[in-house]
């Protein structure tokens, strides 16, 4: 028997007889692996959730379309095609002029009352002898007189915006049954309606005008500094006044646009009608004008929006009204999808303020 070395501890020889234990492999830095599958699932469904926020309205757009086509093949058809794009285009219009001001902080919520009052004066002037081409004219120049004064309020004498614009949408309503005298009011001049019965071989001319717009829309707010000066503004006013931005100014221009554009809605539909009836300019209507942009993307704090939000959310809101005409479904509760409508872009647009909020 072979005796151990005096002062060997036995332990050691069993120690040194075991097996390496394998160690876990490692990362360059030396630490210990980590499972980035379960960290990187919050981030991935956080950008889902962005993604659907972001971009809902277009997916609300298609899901209603392929609802109105299984109820009634008719909605997929050419005529209802035309009828869709030439409703959306008065709606376009409203919305972009109100989208101008929400860009900007503001809001506007004479653009119907412009877009019946305006109509009113140019059916009124034409009646009693005025052309067709200054009939065009008197309606652009009252809009865009409006919303100048619309902007001096705001800006100069310091008015807030909501209650401002509101008095001026119900002084003009009451304008218009006062112009109209209660009565329908036609139009004959082709040199003024043209634009909204014409057609070219088949198809409307109206729907070019919404085309149009929204290019012309997209190259101001993009591609010019007062585009720029007003997202700016928007998003911090008084940053933009340190940085050289004559604020003021900016507010007075955004508001004589957004009643321009409110004129060229009121133009578009009187010529479309061939006529004003004492009730053009109605309530739903704003409501809706309101819903395209915030549905859209355009944030009702300022700042924050892309026209091709607000074209998407006037399209979702125009396929919703036809659509539930189409598939014969009462008009009341037209109206009770379109306030739904409107909430659910107030709820998405608070949720897009929260989730921005807590990112920053």
């Amino acid at each position: 028997m072979q005796l151990l070395p005096k002062g060997h501890n036995v332990a050691n020889t069993f120690e040194l007889q075991q097996p390496p234990v394998q160690s876990e492999p490692t990362d360059a830095k030396g630490s210990s692996p980590v499972n980035h599958t379960s960290k990187d699932t919050p981030k991935v469904k956080k950008r889902w959730i962005d993604f659907a926020l972001d971009n809902i309205v277009w997916i609300l757009l298609v899901v209603f379309v392929l609802i109105g086509a299984l109820m009634n093949p008719f909605f997929l058809s050419v005529p209802n095609f035309q009828n869709i794009l030439v409703q959306a285009t008065t709606l376009g219009f409203l919305g972009v002029a109100i989208a101008m001001c929400m860009l900007l902080g503001e809001i506007d919520l004479s653009v119907v009352g412009i877009l019946g009052f305006s109509g009113a004066v140019g059916a009124v002037a034409m009646q009693n002898g005025v052309p067709g081409f200054l009939g065009i004219l008197i309606v652009l120049g009252i809009g865009a007189l409006i919303g100048f004064i619309n902007g001096i309020c705001v800006a100069k004498l310091r008015m807030t915006s909501l209650i401002e614009t509101l008095a001026m949408g119900l002084v003009l309503g009451g304008g218009v049954l006062a112009i109209t005298r209660g009565q329908t009011v036609s139009i004959t001049e082709q040199a003024f309606t043209w634009l909204g019965q014409g057609r070219i071989a088949t198809w409307p001319v109206m729907p070019i005008a919404l085309v149009l717009l929204f290019v012309a829309v997209t190259v101001f707010l993009y591609r010019t500094p007062m585009g720029r000066k007003i997202y700016a503004a928007g998003g911090n006013r008084r940053a933009a006044y340190a940085a050289g931005i004559n604020t003021k100014n900016l507010v007075i221009a955004t508001f004589t646009f957004s009643g321009l554009l409110a004129a060229v809605a009121g133009w578009l539909t009187t010529a479309y009608l061939g006529g004003v009836n004492p009730t053009l300019g109605s309530s739903d209507m704003l409501l809706y004008a309101i819903a395209a942009p915030v549905i859209g993307g355009v944030a009702l704090t300022g700042g924050r929006g892309a026209t091709i939000g607000i074209l998407g959310g006037v399209l979702l809101l125009t396929v919703v009204q036809v659509g539930l005409q189409v598939i014969n479904i009462d008009a009341y509760y037209v109206g009770v999808v379109g306030g739904a409508m409107i909430f659910l872009a107030v709820i998405v647009d608070a949720i897009r303020v929260r989730r921005r909020q807590a990112a920053e």
